[in-house]
């Protein structure tokens, strides 16, 4: 499965190269190009000379994880977060580096520590990769200063038409545009695929400057927060309640005008949708309504519990519906 694919794949900020490469072969023969620019952005393009008005679908290939910082001399690994909670980290199974060396995260034992340690959070300066080494000499065979550390976590299928993956955010996005992009459509559709989004939106930046779109649509995987303790309006989300619409979030004010058409594309095919419910957040799309003389977007996203985490999940059917939207919006809209 596609999904499968893309979220077993590593591709922490700056090592995007296996999920990029699994894009661009899932997409061989789909596209008329496929360009790849200095910050490592993937830029493809189908129908490339059809006239009329442009759409450019929008994900990012990176996700949340670790790097290591330091080896001490008895062969534990310190490192830094990319996006993790920290009181996730303790007992954590990782993959370091290209090799893909499996560690543990360790701390100190709950006998040893003290009554203030055992009832706060543990630093990240506290923690340690553990990968079976005694020796700093023999952990430098294996890892090296800046690696990345990413979640050990296997895709799984689960429950009620649930999966349970790492990367959900935004390998779902990315997931979404290669299967429009293999639908039939007749319109210049643009699908980019963003670096470093994850440290500061940075892919985007460039690929902003880069196409000249008539209208961008965002994808992510958001917060799914519909939880027993949470306050209903505090959700953000819900899960299998269908693609979520952004009005808002922290960087960007999306325009009332597409809002309304692409929720009029949805009830009129009989997709659910609901409202992307905070203001909280911020993504590529900020960047996108920025450049040059600025291009209205639109932000769709799919539920995500237990977010930026190895054990994330997502409803099937919001995917789904994700894709069916994004398709029958562009074939509505395209070219116009």
């Amino acid at each position: 499965m596609l999904l499968e694919r893309l979220t077993t794949a590593c591709g922490l900020p700056g090592f995007e190269d296996e999920v990029r490469d699994i894009i661009k072969e899932e997409l061989t023969g789909f596209v008329d190009s496929v360009k790849i620019d200095r910050m490592g952005n993937l830029i493809v393009v189908k129908n490339e000379n059809a006239t009329g008005k442009h759409i450019a679908i929008s994900a990012h290939m990176d996700e949340v994880g670790l790097c290591v910082r330091h080896i001490e001399g008895n062969g534990e690994i310190k490192f830094s977060s990319w996006g993790v909670d920290r009181r996730l980290l303790p007992s954590m199974r990782v993959l370091v580096g290209e090799k893909r060396t499996l560690g543990v995260i360790g701390t100190k034992p709950i006998h040893l520590q003290t009554a203030d340690e055992a009832n706060s959070s543990i630093a990240i300066n506290s923690l340690y990769i553990d990968i079976g080494c005694d020796k700093k000499e023999d952990c430098e065979k294996l890892v090296n200063l800046g690696d990345f550390v990413a979640f050990d976590s296997k895709y799984t299928e689960f429950g009620d038409n649930r999966i349970k993956a790492k990367a959900l955010d935004d390998r779902v996005g990315c997931a979404t545009i290669i299967e429009v992009l293999k639908s039939d459509i007749p319109h210049k559709v643009t699908g980019i695929f963003c670096v470093q989004e994850e440290i500061g939106v940075r892919g985007s930046m460039v690929a902003a400057n880069r196409v000249n779109a008539d209208l961008y649509i965002n994808l992510e995987g958001t917060i799914g927060a519909d939880l027993d303790g949470i306050k209903p309006h505090e959700h953000v989300t819900t899960q299998g309640g269908g693609p979520a619409i952004s009005v808002m979030d922290r960087s960007s004010l999306y325009f009332r005008k597409h809002i309304d058409e692409i929720i009029a594309v949805a009830e009129k095919n009989g997709i659910p949708w609901q409202y992307r419910r905070s203001g909280m957040g911020g993504t590529d799309a900020r960047n996108y309504h920025l450049a040059k003389t600025g291009t209205p977007v639109i932000g769709l996203a799919v539920p995500c519990r237990y977010i930026h985490s190895p054990v994330s999940t997502m409803h099937k059917s919001d995917f789904e519906n994700l894709v069916r939207l994004v398709r029958v919006y562009v074939a509505e809209f395209g070219g116009k």
